[in-house]
């Protein structure tokens, strides 16, 4: 177990008792590397580990009866998991399945583990602030998927990965949670107004500017 990445990437483990700390690594914790779409858990099953990911990323989200599923969050190195919090505090069934979206490293620790670590309080304090940043993002998740329209959504979504994005209309699709056809029809308009260029599994922008207005509401429907 690379215990040096986990104290770089976690610092409140730090200042944990060594006693504490090195007895759970070494009898209640586990190296785990995955391969990208390996299944972490699913929604209502019970919360077996807490995953402090090392390398890599996990997604979060929740399903639909019809398949479709719309993403909460995504853990990268350093962060923590709300489903998984919540889950182990109020002893009950996960709420979110996690898939990881690229070859993942991470430190599992039994449930045993997560309460001995947070009986400490700046082990709890790191928990329960990275919790509520989560929060915020989901309410403003919430907040999203209530009063914004779709095209506002995925311009958003476009943003901020550079000027070419290398992805399929499915997995917008399921970050967005919609239907692949509704993300299709919706670039194919956005490539009419010249927003982007449209390739297999690649997206050129071609006006930023036009999305980020699209993307706060001053531009008309697409």
């Amino acid at each position: 177990m690379n215990a040096v990445a986990l104290l770089a990437l976690y610092p409140a483990l730090a200042d944990l008792p060594a006693a504490d700390l090195d007895a759970v690594l070494a009898q209640q914790a586990q190296a785990v590397q995955v391969p990208a779409g390996t299944l972490l858990f699913e929604e209502g099953a019970p919360c077996r580990g807490f995953p402090l990911v090392l390398s890599g990323a996990v997604r979060v989200a929740r399903g639909a009866p019809n398949g479709r599923s719309l993403e909460l969050y995504r853990v990268t190195p350093g962060e923590l998991c709300v489903a998984s919090t919540t889950c182990l505090f109020g002893h009950q069934a996960l709420t979110a399945h996690a898939q990881t979206t690229e070859p993942t490293e991470l430190v599992l620790l039994s449930p045993a583990g997560f309460e001995r670590w947070v009986a400490f309080e700046p082990f709890r304090r790191f928990v329960f602030g990275v919790f509520a940043d989560r929060m915020a993002d989901l309410m403003a998740l919430a907040e999203a998927v209530a009063f914004q329209r779709l095209d506002q959504r995925l311009a958003a979504a476009l943003l901020g990965h550079g000027a070419t994005l290398r992805l399929t209309h499915q997995a917008l699709a399921d970050e967005l949670g919609t239907a692949r056809e509704m993300i299709t029809r919706l670039l194919k308009r956005f490539e009419q107004a010249g927003y982007v260029v449209l390739g297999r599994e690649r997206i050129e922008l071609r006006d930023a500017a036009a999305l980020r207005q699209l993307a706060a509401g001053g531009l008309p429907p697409v």
